[in-house]
């Protein structure tokens, strides 16, 4: 990265694009390592005038200032990371793996800045006699832990020794996202005859010739890749055992193929290097570290409901799996179901119980009508709307650009829409953003991005998504309120910047509207006819909802407790072969071999591609007590769009972001804390004949 800092590099202009948008056409690779560098130094100074005053340290001069410094570096790396996750490149890898050391180091560095950590630390001991309004409160306390986390209180060699440790961290866990999206991309499975199409249904065949198309692939050719809405429906309803072998060995062996992408001896040393941070900050192990600063505050807490969830659901897969293998002696076809039978074989049983087609079900949920029920759910909770701006550009031809107007008829956000899956973008789904609403940053209207990754129907055809696919859609979609809805006062606590395991509170609430027969009625209209989904399709699907929540439960909790296991180690070595410990884990567990877990630890990129999810994995089974019960509000008040609890949740959970305590916010929105049986219900597991039986 050669290019001399000029004023022409669009990352340090100002954008006078609507909304602040970056300027995507404008920005190259070349761009970010200058631009980095200069708002790293532009940062360090900001901090080295507030280090400086010679007035005592206050709110305002010390706190609030350090929570507007760093702005230019935020927009900066924004930007980077939303298009090194959806729209990378050689180029830009090279840059993500160049300038991750570097942002590591400065990020120590301004959270250790000891003039800056001399105020926060005097302000701190005095906070309870400074007068100070409950958000201002809640950011000191924030931004005091962030650095005391961060080695503020180490002496100068401890923080250099951290700050090297995080550097590493940075470099590694880079590193191992690379790897996988390498390996992902790597990986076709090239279908050319009617043969190895058999039982592929007619929206699968047109999905696979799409990727086909998009991999230079001629007329009659379907590939499938190691994309889920592609994977998924291959090893769901392909008669070809053979290939559904081949393809669940290329989705479970991501980053444990060997060569340069293998994930193994990486992941052992991102192990090693969370070790050493957590020694030094006087744990025995990393997971101890982590659930500090969570709802959860300790292994004892995760582990309890883990637990609880685990006994309840191994029974559940067990009358699950006898009910697959009754379904295959049915068929005439001997032995115990593999791992890559078992969605085959799980689909019969669903088609047979509940009378449940994929190829009836998915016409009626083309993923245009399903934007059109994310936006009208949305306004009928919290009053926003949405409305496309076609002549806004993103960063690809396929994002869609939309303004959010709040209740009164305000421009207040910009939301972006990035669905389709591409060889140039991270597996999975996630909301992330290009800036967050701050009125300390004068930012009014935040820029959040929602990326998915189905597959894209073909030229003139609409893209058609199974319920899970709806699902994942209404999830990041509630992140993404959670992002668009925030109304507060500092960055530091805007948005979905809250602790780890009730930022999934937002997004799985939101899950539960695509469940309402009103809402499906509405939206879920055949692509060709324009006809509503039945009712007695509705009624089925809504019953056989509850078959495969063993499998879904088993497989989710089995990853959680691996990632607890793994992290609780006190070893600083770690474990000598991380694929070892996780099989020795899972005998331990007593995990069924045929459902195995949801992530494999040499691509669980929640784990190792970040520190965010480290320990923390459970927090989606968190997160759903929260959710259960929060829905149940408006059960009880007989309408899922009561205007009054709909209110509620807008104020005390959507807009607040980290203003308020999670156990305050949610006691607040529902008069209590949580109850286990909502969730119990939800999954099925509080009956004594559950599905399967």
């Amino acid at each position: 990265m050669s290019i001399t800092l000029t004023t022409t590099n669009p990352l340090l202009e100002a954008w006078d694009s609507p909304f602040g948008l970056p300027p995507f056409e404008r920005i190259r690779p070349e761009h970010f390592g200058p631009a980095l560098a200069e708002a790293m130094r532009q940062h360090l100074a900001e901090l080295d005038l507030i280090g400086a005053q010679t007035e005592p340290p206050s709110f305002d001069n010390t706190v609030a200032a350090f929570d507007r410094a760093g702005s230019l570096l935020y927009r900066i790396e924004s930007v980077l990371g939303n298009l090194t996750a959806s729209e990378t490149s050689p180029a830009l890898q090279a840059v993500q793996r160049e300038t991750a050391a570097p942002l590591a180091a400065h990020d120590s560095a301004v959270k250790m800045h000891p003039a800056v950590f001399a105020r926060l630390d005097a302000l701190h001991r005095e906070r309870t006699s400074l007068g100070l309004a409950p958000e201002a409160l809640r950011l000191l306390e924030r931004l005091h832990l962030d650095a005391v986390r961060a080695g503020a209180r180490f002496g100068a060699d401890a923080q250099a020794r951290y700050s090297q440790t995080m550097q590493r961290l940075a470099t590694l866990t880079t590193r191992f996202a690379q790897n996988v999206l390498a390996d992902e991309a790597a990986f076709q499975m090239v279908l050319d005859s009617e043969a190895e199409l058999a039982g592929l249904p007619a929206f699968v065949r047109a999905a696979a010739r799409q990727a086909a198309a998009e991999r230079g692939f001629g007329d009659g050719v379907h590939v499938i890749t190691l994309n889920r809405s592609l994977i998924v429906p291959l090893l769901t309803f392909s008669e070809r055992r053979d290939l559904r072998e081949a393809a669940w060995r290329a989705w479970v062996g991501r980053g444990e193929r060997g060569g340069a992408t293998d994930n193994r001896a990486l992941a052992r040393e991102i192990l090693q290097q969370r070790q050493e941070q957590a020694r030094a900050h006087g744990h025995d192990c990393y997971a101890d570290f982590a659930l500090v600063d969570t709802m959860a505050g300790n292994q004892a807490a995760v582990k309890g409901l883990l637990d609880e969830v685990w006994t309840r659901a191994l029974p559940a897969v067990e009358r699950e799996r006898q009910a697959l293998i009754a379904m295959m002696r049915s068929h005439h076809v001997a032995g115990d179901p593999a791992a890559w039978d078992w969605r085959f074989w799980s689909e019969k049983v669903r088609q047979a119980r509940y009378e449940i087609d994929e190829s009836e079900v998915k016409p009626y949920f083309p993923l245009e009508r399903m934007v059109e029920a994310l936006f009208d759910c949305a306004q009928r909770l919290f009053g926003v709307r949405f409305e496309a701006r076609p002549a806004l550009r993103a960063y690809h031809p396929d994002v869609k650009v939309y303004e959010m107007f709040d209740a009164g008829g305000a421009s207040a956000g910009l939301f972006l829409h990035d669905n389709f899956a591409r060889q140039t973008k991270r597996s999975g789904a996630w909301m992330s953003d290009f800036n967050y609403q701050s009125r300390n940053r004068g930012v009014a209207r935040p820029i959040i991005v929602n990326n998915n990754n189905f597959a894209k129907g073909a030229p003139g055809e609409p893209t058609l998504l199974s319920f899970d696919d709806a699902r994942t859609l209404f999830h990041e979609f509630g992140h993404g309120l959670h992002g668009l809805l925030s109304r507060v006062t500092y960055h530091r606590l805007a948005g979905t910047q809250v602790l780890r395991d009730f930022v999934e509170l937002p997004s799985q609430l939101f899950e539960h509207w695509l469940s309402q027969p009103e809402v499906l009625a509405r939206h879920a209209r055949h692509w060709q006819t324009g006809e509503p989904i039945p009712a007695a399709l509705i009624e089925r699907l809504q019953a056989a909802q509850r078959w495969g929540q063993g499998y879904d439960t088993v497989s989710y909790v089995g990853s959680a407790l691996v990632d607890l296991e793994l992290h609780g180690l006190t070893d600083p070595d770690g474990p000598a072969d991380i694929s070892e410990f996780e099989r020795q884990a899972l005998a331990r567990l007593g995990m069924p071999e045929a459902v195995g877990v949801r992530h494999r630890l040499v691509h669980f990129q929640h784990l190792f591609a970040g520190s965010a999810y480290a320990s923390g994995y459970y927090v989606y089974l968190w997160a759903e007590v929260l959710d259960a019960d929060a829905f149940d509000a408006f059960v009880e008040a007989g309408d899922a769009f009561d205007a009054e609890v709909a209110a509620r949740l807008h104020r005390h959970i959507y807009s607040v972001g980290d203003t308020v305590a999670p156990q305050a916010a949610y006691t607040a929105f529902r008069g209590r804390l949580p109850a286990l049986a909502p969730l119990l219900a939800k999954r099925g597991l509080l009956e004594a004949n559950l599905p399967g039986a």
